[in-house]
């Protein structure tokens, strides 16, 4: 942008120098000739780096090295993020394999009855749910209860059942 800026007053001042030039004698058109070249040489090409320079995106490095390990073989955390650690190296594992990690934390599905219960996924053996109760009329305030492994459990209020399923 400031090479652009610089280009474009350099060619404005040189047309403005030579058109005032045109009026006076040849010892005025050489002074202003050497100022249009210092002029020049001064705001187009400067040895010192230009403060404004543009940087190389954040991720080019890394993002270039996903694409040549995609081709090659299975994309690894390492070359999406190299520094995740813990749930975010956790959820970055399990995207890469195509799950979602936190999909238990929203279960949503079918009113559970006691033949077929509302199935709440869990890596432990137990787990704190709230039941909200069913749609429309049959919405309650929410009810929290632990929930076991092996066992079926009902909302007191609504009835619902639940069961939870390991991974």
């Amino acid at each position: 942008m400031w090479r652009r800026i610089l280009s474009t007053t350099s060619a404005s001042a040189r047309h403005h120098f030579v058109r005032s030039s045109n009026n006076t004698n040849t010892n005025t058109n050489t002074i202003t000739n050497l100022t249009i070249n210092r002029f020049l040489l001064t705001s187009s090409t400067s040895n010192v780096s230009n403060p404004f320079q543009t940087t190389a995106p954040l991720f080019s490095q890394q993002s270039a090295s996903a694409s040549a390990s995609a081709s090659v073989g299975k994309l690894r955390v390492e070359d999406v993020m190299p520094i995740a650690t813990g749930h975010e190296k956790e959820e970055l594992v399990a995207s890469l394999q195509g799950r979602d990690l936190l999909e238990m934390n929203h279960p949503a599905g079918p009113f559970g009855t006691k033949e077929a219960p509302a199935i709440v996924q869990s890596v432990y053996d137990k787990r704190i749910v709230g039941c909200p109760g069913g749609e429309g009329e049959d919405e309650h305030d929410v009810v929290w209860f632990w929930l076991e492994k092996g066992k079926t459990h009902e909302c007191p209020v609504c009835t619902q059942h639940f069961k939870v399923r390991g991974f």
